[in-house]
């Protein structure tokens, strides 16, 4: 489908009958990731995964697209499609953008696992101000491109130059103020042993969101979801019943 010149990859299926569940994938994902909940959940729900441009088969974005840019691509995608007040599931990246989404228009429930609203990282914090010190010395500044392939994370490594400036965009991003904005009934979903967003980091998004409740799968790490499929899916099961 094309969403103002850009082109995004979707796939629909299950009970046509049944309530609209959008599904919205992590950094580096694709709808492969999400679609074992689709799975599960189809025979109630009429299921919508998509692409996010530069992620899977939808290409990437003409510029260095911020968490905002995705936002406003994901509510023109839905107007399109004819979905109103969609209960939306996020992974990690993709949850980014349902809070966003959630905080500004209406949403009938929503579920975020693992997802960062703002940089947490200290080891990453540290080698932002390493790249800082370089940018501002005449010396280093001409190694700025070696010290970047050192430091880097692998997401960063592995990144385009244009998907690069995506991800500085979205990892800088602070949505701690649109948190307290989110009327939806919310259920967080995470691993106790996730390292690259920390429960502490749920826990804040619980107590800063109306009606929210954490479930927290012990020993899980940043998939959890996918750790522990079964149970996912009995609990989003019984949430979307509520």
């Amino acid at each position: 489908m094309d969403i103002n010149g850009t082109y995004i990859n979707y796939v629909q299926y299950g009970n046509k009958k049944g309530r609209d569940v959008v599904l919205l994938h992590g950094w580096g994902q694709s709808i492969a990731t999400m679609d074992p909940i689709g799975q599960g959940l189809k025979d109630q729900y009429y299921i919508t995964l998509f692409d996010f441009p530069g992620f899977g088969d939808s290409p990437e974005p003409s510029y260095g697209y911020t968490v905002y840019d995705y936002e406003e691509l994901l509510n023109k995608l839905l107007i399109k499609l004819k979905i109103d007040n969609p209960i939306l599931i996020s992974h990690s990246f993709g949850g980014r953008i349902g809070m966003i989404y959630a905080s500004k228009r209406p949403v009938s429930k929503l579920v975020l696992m693992a997802t960062p609203f703002r940089r947490t990282n200290k080891k990453a914090n540290y080698k932002l101000r390493i790249l800082k010190i370089v940018r501002k010395t005449p010396i280093l500044k001409k190694l700025e491109g070696y010290v970047k392939k050192k430091i880097a994370s692998s997401d960063y490594a592995k990144a385009s130059p244009i998907m690069r400036k995506v991800l500085v965009n979205v990892i800088n991003e602070n949505l701690s103020s649109i948190i307290p904005k989110i009327k939806a009934q919310t259920i967080l979903i995470w691993g106790s042993k996730d390292e690259q967003v920390p429960l502490s980091e749920a826990k804040y998004i619980e107590n800063n969101i109306k009606d929210a409740g954490l479930i927290v799968y012990d020993n899980a790490g940043h998939f959890a979801y996918l750790e522990r499929l079964d149970q996912t899916i009995n609990i989003l099961k019984s949430f979307l019943r509520m």
